[in-house]
């Protein structure tokens, strides 16, 4: 997908401490990570939709049966690594819970029907769609394979985290949308 749009899940101050401290961690051990995006739309977040920027979606207000279910709490887990090559996306998971499986649900349910809101039906990145989900924080991209252990011990235990807030983001214009 070249340019893109998403909605995003975002977390309570503490959590988002806790994941900016990994981050600053990684680039002051001369590795790479988010730290070195340093655009104000850069939050520690977690990616419930996806879609191409043609024919997706853009910001809309809420349904009731989505922002019914913030706060959330949820667990910022064990890390994991995704992709091939000599390089590897260092990522936080985050425990699937019933509570985060009906959230993740309920705004996927709500883009497949729009019920008077701008949101429309799409083609969701398969990485997003409902059981294909890998719910998940991005620490670093291209993070050398050889580096791995040693940014495996800078990371910290489990981060205990809410939901509490969703936004929209779009790629094309680098901009975030609090979504209420």
């Amino acid at each position: 997908m070249a340019t893109v749009v998403s909605v995003e899940a975002v977390f309570d101050a503490a959590a988002e401490a806790a994941v900016r401290e990994e981050w600053a961690a990684l680039a002051a051990a001369g590795m790479s990570s988010l730290a070195a995006h340093t655009s104000a739309s850069n939050a520690p977040h977690l990616t419930l939709a996806v879609r191409p920027a043609e024919g997706g979606f853009g910001p809309f207000a809420l349904p009731e049966e989505v922002a019914s279910l913030l706060p959330l709490p949820v667990v910022l887990g064990a890390p994991m690594l995704f992709g091939a090559g000599d390089r590897r996306v260092l990522v936080r998971s985050v425990l699937p819970s019933a509570g985060l499986l009906a959230l993740h649900a309920a705004v996927h349910a709500h883009l497949a029907h729009p019920g008077g809101s701008v949101a429309v039906p799409g083609e969701d990145a398969p990485h997003t769609r409902p059981g294909e989900w890998t719910p998940h924080v991005t620490l670093a991209r291209r993070l050398r394979l050889e580096q791995v252990p040693a940014a495996l011990a800078l990371l910290g235990p489990d981060i205990p985290a809410q939901i509490v807030a969703l936004r929209h983001w779009n790629a094309d214009t680098a901009t975030v949308t609090p979504l209420e």
